[in-house]
């Protein structure tokens, strides 16, 4: 850890917080606003809409402007959305509201490459500990993020304005600790092809060819569709809470410990993966998966809800970070804005359809079925990441 990661961690802890805020308080205010309740994780959706659609943009800015200019407009979006989406919580306005999230979504398409930025601050040896200690930091967003949720939820008349409004001061220091970030040049090409580098500059390969690469395409796999029922599961829970009877305060409990078993293990998870290898440890994040909807299945009291959002964390945590460093490893430095502009596409793609899935299911078909269903998507990782192993065992053979 040094000084540049230390700042990028802060701020990955402050997007988290502004993401589990949009999470907390999204779907209820969807649910207040909505013509139809079946509308009411719209906003959710809007918010990975907005990320898929931003992905493209995100990944040309960052090849034009470089990583500090482009993190900066992505926190100025930040700012302006949150204070769009106090409007629209104030005039009570719900297509303002979901247009405002779809808007916010270019932040979260720019920050999801906190990450992949971790490895460019951290010398080759120690990648996967700065990808995880980055990604640690968003325990900062597990206790901030509820509690902001929380003492702000009130702070008007209008209820839940006062925590968009909160959103803009995060953005604020969010934009502080990137100012203080330095972030190395790009990569220049060797003396040997500088000449052929000027002529013709080596394009890498496309995306498709890129998803030709097995490793490549598991990384893809694990990251959106463990990213997917992550938020399946979670953007249902303050909903299927709220039909279960229970109160806001307890809904964000539930948020916190899930938000902590996303990023607490983060202190460790690079240092697991040296070891034992991103496909191993991934296979552990399926694992918990499975245990995280056993224990949804189990029951519907306060602690079942708990145990198995946590449980849904560190599960998130082992397939994100063993997906995230199985990627770096399967492309080349010329394929960088590419490849992790695809990876985003498709992640944030699946969390569309699975936050409106969420929402659709647990209000028509109930918690209990959510759960079933996302089985399929646990069993399609599983297989995944079966496949690559097993390539990998019998290449090691050859």
């Amino acid at each position: 850890m040094n000084q540049n990661l230390a700042l990028l961690a802060l701020c990955q802890g402050l997007f988290l917080t502004n993401n589990v805020v949009f999470i907390a308080i999204n779907g209820l205010v969807g649910l207040q606003l909505a013509p139809q309740g079946w509308m009411a994780t719209l906003p959710v959706m809007g918010y990975v809409v907005g990320g898929a659609l931003s992905t493209a943009l995100v990944a040309r800015s960052q090849a034009l402007w470089g990583r500090k200019a482009s993190f900066q407009a992505g926190l100025l979006v930040a700012l302006l959305s949150a204070l769009l989406c106090a409007w629209a919580a104030v005039g009570r306005q719900f297509w303002l509201l979901c247009a405002a999230t779809v808007v916010a979504g270019y932040y979260n398409a720019n920050a999801q490459l906190y990450r992949f930025a971790a490895v460019e601050l951290a010398p080759p040896q120690a990648r996967e500990r700065a990808v995880s200690l980055v990604l640690a930091g968003g325990l900062i967003g597990a206790v901030a993020g509820p509690y902001l949720a929380r003492v702000t939820r009130t702070l008007f008349a209008v209820p839940f304005a006062g925590a968009y409004l909160a959103l803009v001061g995060v953005a604020l220091l969010s934009m502080a600790c990137m100012a203080g970030i330095r972030f190395p040049a790009a990569a220049q090409p060797s003396s040997a092809h500088k000449g052929a580098a000027a002529a013709a500059p080596a394009p890498g390969r496309s995306v498709a060819e890129l998803l030709r690469e097995p490793a490549f395409a598991v990384a893809v796999l694990g990251a959106a569709l463990g990213y997917g029922v992550m938020n399946l599961l979670m953007a249902a829970t303050p909903l299927a809470m709220q039909v279960c009877g229970f109160s806001f305060d307890d809904a964000a409990q539930v948020l916190q410990w899930h938000v902590i078993g996303m990023f607490a293990p983060g202190f460790f998870t690079g240092r697991l993966i040296e070891r034992w290898g991103a496909v191993r440890i991934m296979a552990v994040g399926v694992l918990l998966n499975l245990a995280c909807v056993g224990v949804a299945l189990a029951g519907l009291e306060l602690r079942h809800f708990g145990v198995a959002l946590f449980l849904l964390g560190v599960g998130w945590n082992f397939l994100f970070t063993g997906s995230t460093t199985l990627a770096v490893r399967a492309y080349r430095p010329e394929e960088k804005d590419r490849a992790q502009a695809a990876i985003n596409f498709f992640v944030f793609a699946t969390m569309a359809v699975t936050s409106f899935s969420s929402g659709a299911l647990v209000t028509t078909q109930g918690w209990v079925l959510l759960n079933y269903g996302s089985l399929a998507p646990i069993a399609l990782v599983a297989l995944g990441l079966l496949w690559l192993a097993a390539r990998q065992r019998m290449l090691a053979k050859q």
